[in-house]
């Protein structure tokens, strides 16, 4: 694994090991405030915070599943899990989170009750925005890095580390949370709508789950199986139409089996005068070539083949006539 690789997967720990400590603070002030206040708001934003704090647990432990070296019952490891868990984690926003949150408000909404001393919300929603405001701007540089504000959505969704992006949304959406909260209780003293304060309950639970559908689509998808970065696959191809021998590279297929192992098939055509042992050589002077400019192809299929019948294969399995990813 590269050092850049290397670097990013600890930059990714290090947020998760500050989105807990962030969200144990807040959720223990959050229950405080709900109980003494009886805002229910402030106990759905507690739950919130209990949920990510059990989210990020959950991605760390993905995260060490990941790295469980090959067996003969995976032969190919076990870098799915990352992807596995972090599916697991939208659910739990849209199951637990969000599902309390709308409970909860629903409740309220039905029968309505005022909320006593709301100076305490008010302290505990300062304090929780300033937590929630640190892990945020942790989770935002890292997940930046050295690209525009103007390339994060594409850079989301190109991604395949999804404990990179996870706690950002996370945190986006427990910041929001907190403005409504904040909204809720203003609005529900203020005109003396106590339901104000249960309104305020669905709507951070709506939120929630909004957060949720759209995490759960990219995790699904990454679950699923995505291919490797262009530049990867460009790479590749033209290491393969690059090595004497090799007439032709009539496509390559990639899939992402975690954030940095890649599964890599590739058709060729080889000289027509090479031998099998030769034949033999090329792909393993190839396979070594890719490893060490890519370290993260954790595993490269050669098929030797002519473009005709690579092209047939294609037309056959995907209705169209070639593929480069």
């Amino acid at each position: 694994m590269s050092l850049r690789k290397t670097a990013a997967r600890s930059s990714s720990r290090t947020v998760i090991y500050a989105a807990i400590a962030g969200n144990l603070l807040v959720a223990s002030t959050k229950f405080a405030a709900a109980i003494w206040t009886g805002s229910s708001a402030m106990l759905s934003e507690g739950i919130h915070s209990v949920v990510d704090t059990g989210n990020e647990l959950l991605l760390l432990y993905g995260m060490r599943r990941a790295k469980v070296r090959p067996d003969p019952d995976h032969p190919l490891g076990y870098g799915r899990e990352i992807y596995f868990w972090s599916f697991v984690v939208a659910l739990l926003i849209f199951a637990v989170g969000a599902g309390f949150s709308l409970f909860e408000g629903i409740v309220h909404v039905m029968n309505p009750t005022p909320i006593r001393n709301p100076a305490v919300n008010y302290a505990v929603l300062a304090l929780s925005a300033l937590f929630d405001g640190a892990t945020w701007w942790i989770a935002l540089r890292s997940f930046k890095g050295d690209r525009r504000y103007a390339e994060l959505f594409e850079a989301f969704r190109d991604s395949k580390d999804p404990p990179s992006f996870m706690v950002l949304f996370e945190d986006s959406a427990a910041l929001i949370g907190l403005l409504i909260a904040f909204a809720g209780t203003f609005l529900s003293v203020k005109l003396d709508l106590p339901v104000l304060d249960g309104v305020a309950s669905i709507l951070i639970g709506l939120v929630l789950a909004a957060i949720a559908s759209i995490l759960a689509r990219e995790t699904k998808s990454l679950l699923i199986g995505e291919p490797a970065d262009q530049s990867i696959i460009d790479a590749i191809t033209r290491l393969a139409e690059e090595m004497e021998g090799i007439a032709h590279a009539n496509g390559i297929l990639t899939v992402h089996l975690a954030p940095s192992q890649i599964m890599v098939a590739l058709s060729l055509e080889f000289a027509d005068e090479l031998k099998t042992p030769e034949i033999e050589g090329k792909v393993s002077e190839l396979e070594r070539r890719v490893r060490r400019l890519h370290p993260e192809v954790i595993a490269l299929f050669v098929k030797p083949q002519s473009p005709g019948g690579f092209r047939e294969m294609i037309a056959g399995r995907f209705g169209q006539p070639d593929i480069r990813t």
